[in-house]
């Protein structure tokens, strides 16, 4: 690992939910997860720019005026990665909302609700398991060399495990259900 990678990664922030709910007025809150994820749940005041997405020049210009930038996701994972991207490019004073909206959720904070829908984690999951049981199923019957579908799967899943990264994930994040902008209109989404 670089110095430069190295020095990038411990200087990324993470910050508590409450913490994040206190200091709003001074943070943007940039949501990097998908816009149907956005759409389903969302902190009050967040903007919403896809990690697939990710343009630093645009996150600086929306930076404009306030003290940090905290990048909230899922869970996490995607803001960090996130954070390492932005701040490759430069950009000061990130943090990263630990736990991501599933803390926010869990610590009873406000947040705006929409239409339901799957998160990519569950997405990932439901592909990989399909794949793998189709290479299986087609490896018994057709020819066995359909089990190598199930193989190349796994050793994806364990990569991602491994490296925190997801090629699935990436692919999924682009489908035209995941990319869909949000129809949040006045009234239609009610604090909870």
């Amino acid at each position: 690992m670089s110095d430069h990678h190295t020095h990038i990664q411990s200087s990324l922030n993470t910050i508590a939910p409450r913490q994040v709910n206190e200091q709003q007025s001074d943070s943007l809150l940039l949501d990097v997860r998908t816009p149907a994820e956005f759409e389903e749940v969302h902190v009050q005041g967040a903007i919403n720019h896809p990690l697939t997405d990710l343009n630093s020049e645009y996150v600086r210009n929306l930076m404009a005026g306030k003290r940090t930038c905290v990048l909230i996701c899922r869970s996490g994972g995607r803001a960090r990665q996130a954070a390492e991207k932005l701040a490759a490019s430069g950009l000061p004073n990130l943090q990263i909302m630990f736990g991501g909206m599933q803390a926010w959720e869990s610590e009873g904070l406000q947040v705006i609700r929409g239409r339901k829908t799957i998160s990519l984690e569950r997405q990932v999951r439901i592909a990989a398991g399909s794949l793998v049981f189709i290479g299986s199923v087609l490896g018994y019957l057709v020819s066995p060399a359909w089990i190598a579908l199930s193989a190349f799967v796994g050793a994806g899943l364990v990569f991602a495990g491994v490296t925190d990264t997801c090629g699935m994930a990436m692919v999924l994040a682009r489908m035209p259900w995941n990319t869909r902008k949000p129809a949040i209109e006045p009234g239609c989404c009610s604090p909870s």
